[in-house]
């Protein structure tokens, strides 16, 4: 005998509601209590029923797509293709999307950006979306129009997140550079509204202050002129600086352009820590240590995540952050 695949309409049977109502709930689309929720996902659960992807995608007209969202900082968005980091997000996500018929789409918004903006992406998300670099405020609004979202970075607590321990990275950093004898450990930080940078920004000064060493920071920009000129004007105020802490291997990479320029040597006179362990940590001369952060993960997790169906509000997973080392870290000099 036959048996036959439990249909939407035996959803809203069981859960006692509408089959538009079970529609909504299923999609993650407004207009649904929370206990009505829990009733059709119940329901869901009681008679294993699972969605026909391809009849949605076919019923909607669009191919299915999992939307990366990317906040771009500072007039050129052409930086975006090239960075090491959405690189990496985007081998991430292929890793899962390989074996299924869901494509990818990348979205770049500038961190100006409008509210329609957002609303505008969200609208067209079907199998969800990945925020990359997105301001917790800008998250939660693009979440209250799309459910299928998870959040690369620390964000709104509704927003679903799978998130990198930055703060401990960053504190780790500057404790490893401070146990091998350096006592004026200088900061390069990332933009100002970017939550890994803040996060980073964070955990060094932490650990300066439980060291009881001064805070001796500059502002970057993620890339690796903005390290260049940040380090320049450390060096030119702090000229016996003797470490770096660098929020992204990037600009860490500049830094020691900027550092070599001035005759000083790396790791001898400074020694450096960068962040990511991205492929200019390992290009760099000489190789820089870091703080890898597990980006290809992170993003395959996180796609994996919204291709199971309904995202939890709220939910979260949290990944370590640890220390790689190399070159461009050493005791110094007798």
């Amino acid at each position: 005998m036959r048996i036959s695949k439990p249909t939407i309409n035996d959803v809203a049977r069981v859960a006692g509601v509408s089959r538009a109502t079970a529609s909504r709930v299923l999609n993650d689309a407004p207009g649904a209590s929370g206990p009505v929720r829990a009733r059709v996902h119940d329901a869901v659960s009681a008679l294993g029923y699972r969605p026909n992807e391809t009849a949605r995608a076919l019923a909607s007209g669009r191919q299915r797509t999992v939307d990366v969202l990317a906040i771009t900082y500072g007039p050129d968005e052409g930086w975006l293709g090239g960075h090491p980091y959405y690189s990496r997000v985007l081998a991430g996500i292929m890793s899962v999307l390989e074996a299924v018929d869901v494509q990818l789409r990348l979205c770049a918004v500038g961190s100006d950006a409008t509210p329609d903006a957002i609303d505008a992406i969200a609208a067209n998300a079907t199998a969800g979306a990945v925020l990359a670099t997105v301001t917790p405020a800008m998250a939660a609004r693009f979440h209250r129009r799309c459910r299928r979202a998870v959040s690369l970075v620390a964000t709104a607590p509704s927003v679903p997140a799978i998130e990198a321990d930055n703060v401990g990275g960053a504190y780790a950093a500057v404790q490893r550079l401070h146990a091998l004898g350096r006592v004026r450990i200088a900061a390069i930080h990332g933009p100002a509204g970017n939550p890994c940078a803040i996060d980073r920004r964070t955990g060094y000064r932490r650990a300066m202050r439980q060291l009881g060493l001064p805070d001796i920071s500059a502002d970057g920009d993620f890339l690796r002129a903005g390290g260049y000129q940040a380090a320049l004007r450390l060096l030119d105020r702090h000229p016996d600086l003797d470490a770096m802490f660098v929020a992204c291997d990037l600009m860490a990479a500049g830094a020691v352009q900027a550092i070599t320029s001035t005759g000083r040597r790396v790791p001898d006179d400074v020694s450096i820590v960068g962040f990511d362990d991205s492929v200019a940590a390992i290009c760099a001369n000489p190789p820089l240590s870091t703080m890898r952060l597990p980006v290809e993960e992170m993003a395959a997790a996180a796609t994996r995540l919204l291709l199971a169906g309904t995202v939890p509000t709220g939910h979260r997973e949290r990944f370590a952050v640890d220390f790689v080392e190399r070159a461009s870290t050493r005791r110094p000099a007798a």
